[in-house]
């Protein structure tokens, strides 16, 4: 009888799968991702239909036309562009700042056909043909406006965020006639915030530039 055992066949080794490194499912990713682009754009132009599914999205803008600080300026804006953004981001006009956006601080005043208004609160499309003067356009070249001179001769600011704003509002308040007393200036000043505090010199400088001191 032979004695040598069968000789069993041998299981081939199966390797588990392999766990996908994060390297493997970005490249995996991107290409997947740049064939759908690809087939995207092989498939050609937009029909007229997804055109106007396109457009349909796209915020409704209109063509406003101001004069600010003395220059006529022509520019198409989204209807939702309130006159604060459209000074800073599409006129330059950085000096009026953007405080709360809120209308509390009046961070943000400047003056439309001679009145005040907190321009973060007020869209752009509806001031067509206004006459708008921010506080770069009350000095005459070198020369500061008087209340501009005022607020350097009674130091009345610290970190000046608020100061373009407290600015022109005094220069609101001067020409509404609403200086008769400290009392007064400071009611109607009262809208412009400043947190450093500054708010007796400010009422001095409001009075100065008055004709009152």
């Amino acid at each position: 009888m032979s004695t040598e055992h069968p000789v069993q066949a041998e299981t081939p080794s199966v390797e588990p799968p392999s766990t996908p490194t994060r390297r493997t499912f970005i490249a995996t990713t991107t290409v997947v991702g740049g064939v759908a682009v690809a087939g995207g754009l092989v498939a050609g132009p937009l029909t007229p239909v997804a055109e106007e599914a396109v457009a349909a999205e796209a915020p409704p803008g209109s063509r406003v036309s101001l004069t600010v600080n003395g220059v006529r300026r022509t520019v198409t804006v989204d209807n939702r562009t309130s006159l604060l953004d459209l000074l800073r981001e599409h006129l330059d006009l950085t000096g009026s700042k953007k405080g709360c956006n809120a209308g509390a601080c009046g961070a943000c005043t400047v003056l439309v056909d001679g009145r005040r208004i907190n321009s973060c609160l007020t869209l752009a499309v509806r001031l067509d043909g206004a006459e708008v003067t921010t506080i770069e356009g009350l000095a005459k070249g070198d020369r500061l406006h008087p209340l501009q001179q005022a607020f350097i001769d009674q130091d009345a600011f610290q970190c000046g965020f608020c100061t373009p704003g407290q600015i022109v509002s005094g220069v609101g308040c001067i020409k509404e006639g609403h200086t008769g007393s400290p009392e007064e200036i400071r009611e109607w000043m009262s809208g412009n915030l400043c947190r450093c505090g500054c708010y007796v010199k400010i009422e001095r400088a409001v009075e100065q530039a008055a004709g009152r001191k």
